[in-house]
């Protein structure tokens, strides 16, 4: 039986899928996803992943945002580009956003002001957001708790521990799995995604990285590879993969305000 899917994190903006894009979408049509977030990390891929929404119209979403990787090298007025593009049709996300501690192209200062700064957007827009995190759960917990309201939105590819994760739960936060968490040594991160409240459970790709068993290291990543995810993730609960991929569709329908 084909599965209702929703690859809530996808980089189909980028170079991987410059070609064949068309193929790439009608393959996830086939494999059961019936909608694609498509993330932005910069001003250039927040501007594509808008194009890509207008072009797959009810099938590709967009988030915009600068990752904060892409931080640095962001020009003085692309925030406002930004802000600009999160009024655009399609777009239903801001991010992604975040923070990163494993690679170092943006001071940990700078990383924080955009965090906050994606934030507000969120407010702004009513809009939910996409967190990246890398090594850095505390602190994105610690720069959360300060925060006066947290936006709805996504913790995207979790990695964190069962503590970190309901800290995020506990501020409103989904969780969303990618790839990762089907990888065999990935035991420990297998036992957090066990404990998350199904309302709260999203699960995603983010292709063109972190194909997921028994597709482990074959790129590019794709949509339609969301689905073992998902059964991985059946499996683990104890539950059939048709009603955890009905409650992860509605999940993120709900979270991103979709009909």
């Amino acid at each position: 039986m084909t599965l209702r899917l929703f690859d809530t994190h996808a980089h189909l903006n980028v170079d991987a899928f410059a070609e064949g894009l068309d193929e790439t979408v009608s393959r996830a049509r086939d494999a059961g996803v019936e909608a694609i977030m498509v993330i932005g990390i910069d001003v250039a891929t927040s501007r594509r992943a808008c194009d890509l929404a207008a072009e797959y119209p009810g099938f590709l979403y967009a988030a915009v945002g600068i990752q904060p990787n892409s931080a640095a090298e962001a020009d003085v007025g692309d925030f406002a580009i930004i802000e600009e593009l999160a009024g655009y049709p399609g777009v239903r996300a801001i991010g992604e956003t975040g923070l990163d501690c494993y690679w170092d192209d943006t001071p940990i200062e700078l990383q924080h002001v955009y965090f906050d700064r994606h934030m507000q957007l969120c407010r702004d827009t009513s809009l939910p957001m996409v967190i990246h995190m890398r090594d850095s759960g505390d602190l994105i917990v610690d720069q959360l708790k300060r925060q006066s309201s947290v936006p709805p939105g996504i913790m995207h590819s979790f990695t964190g521990d069962w503590q970190c994760a309901e800290t995020c739960l506990d501020l409103g936060l989904h969780i969303s799995f990618a790839g990762m968490v089907t990888f065999k040594k990935s035991d420990e991160l297998r036992e957090v995604a066990r404990q998350v409240p199904e309302d709260r459970l999203l699960v995603e790709t983010d292709s063109p990285y972190l194909s997921p068993e028994p597709l482990r290291g074959k790129r590019p990543n794709e949509p339609a590879r969301v689905e073992h995810t998902l059964r991985c993730l059946a499996k683990l609960r104890g539950v059939s993969a048709e009603s955890l991929a009905e409650t992860t569709t509605e999940n993120a329908r709900r979270l991103f305000q979709l009909p």
